[in-house]
């Protein structure tokens, strides 16, 4: 179940809700809901904070209409549990089958995944000739293939993205293209970017960049290595997962609708912040949930889930770098 049909559920419940006469609304039901993941662990896959928006149109407390939703909200498929948190927030569970078909959405759709979020296919109006403001330029390509990507026009006013005083072709001379195109769209459009080459060249951990790149080739690997071990992903229902398996398979749920958010607000930026938070998710993943058998071990369906788990983090990681014009290589 991605964020956007999970939001659906909740206003799925919410209306029944209120058909039910359990919340009595002196306004109309909201046309949508936000569902976020929770701040920290421990407070199920997602949280919302339908029941605070809701509370002043009922005259009830927010604990209360929290209650009274989750009671519908527990009834709906794909949810296993519903916590009220104070002061009215529904913390969701969702059952593991759910998150197994995300996987297999994303597997399924691979280099479409989180891009064309509507069906009409999107207008590609031809991108504005260069001005000689490398930034400028970086930043009009990206909100292209955002545009490109979604269906959706980014604002025609937006704050001047802050210059750099190097040209493109120098910043190519010493970045090369994808470690131009990093720093001039990885910080918001109005703060400086940084173009040492120290920075975004170090093949190391405190290079967001490198990070992002080398997590994708590993899931690369582990496929390849799984492949010569006769190991094949494949998703496997489950009641239980690892913490850092639900934290890695939240925020593969979350890359659509953050590429949505990026074309809108024409943030390019947000896709690659996001791109950071999966890599790291990854990694620790990647440590803590071995996706394959060590020494004498046999290979398992929790093998297999994992592979596949892996491989749909691979999928947002190479379509998020592509959509910032950066390659996403199998090898480093």
């Amino acid at each position: 179940m991605t964020p956007a049909e999970l939001s659906r559920t909740v206003l799925s419940a919410v209306r029944r809700a209120v058909e039910a006469g359990e919340l009595q609304l002196t306004g109309p039901v909201p046309d949508r809901v936000v569902v976020r993941r929770p701040p920290r662990p421990g407070c199920g896959d997602y949280a919302t904070n339908v029941a605070l928006q809701l509370a002043p149109l009922t005259g009830a407390p927010p604990p209360a209409v929290a209650d009274v939703i989750r009671g519908h909200l527990t009834a709906l498929p794909g949810i296993a549990r519903v916590d009220v948190a104070h002061p009215g927030f529904l913390n969701i569970t969702l059952e593991g089958e759910s998150y197994g078909a995300l996987v297999d959405l994303v597997r399924a759709q691979g280099p479409r995944y989180g891009i064309g979020l509507h069906n009409a296919p999107a207008p590609e109006p031809a991108p504005a000739a260069p001005t000689g403001d490398a930034r400028a330029d970086t930043l009009a390509a990206a909100l292209h293939r955002l545009r490109t990507a979604t269906g959706i026009t980014p604002p025609a006013r937006r704050p001047r993205p802050h210059p750099v005083p190097e040209t493109a072709d120098e910043l190519l001379r010493t970045l090369g293209p994808d470690a131009t195109a990093w720093a001039l769209l990885r910080p918001p459009a109005e703060d400086a970017p940084r173009t040492d080459p120290a920075e975004h060249l170090a093949q190391r951990e405190s290079n967001p960049l490198f990070r992002v790149r080398y997590a994708h080739a590993r899931t690369r690997a582990l496929l390849r290595g799984a492949h010569d071990l006769g190991i094949e992903p494949r998703t496997r229902d489950a009641g239980h997962r690892h913490p850092a398996e639900a934290e890695l398979l939240g925020l593969i749920a979350d890359f659509p609708r953050t590429v949505e958010a990026a074309a809108r607000h024409g943030a390019p930026d947000r896709v690659a912040r996001h791109l950071e938070h999966t890599a790291d998710a990854f990694l620790r993943f990647h440590d803590m949930c071995p996706a394959l058998p060590k020494g004498d071990e046999k290979p398992s369906a929790v093998h297999g889930a994992r592979l596949a788990l892996a491989d749909a983090a691979g999928t947002v990681l190479a379509n998020g770098l592509t959509l910032l014009g950066i390659s996403a290589p199998r090898h480093l």
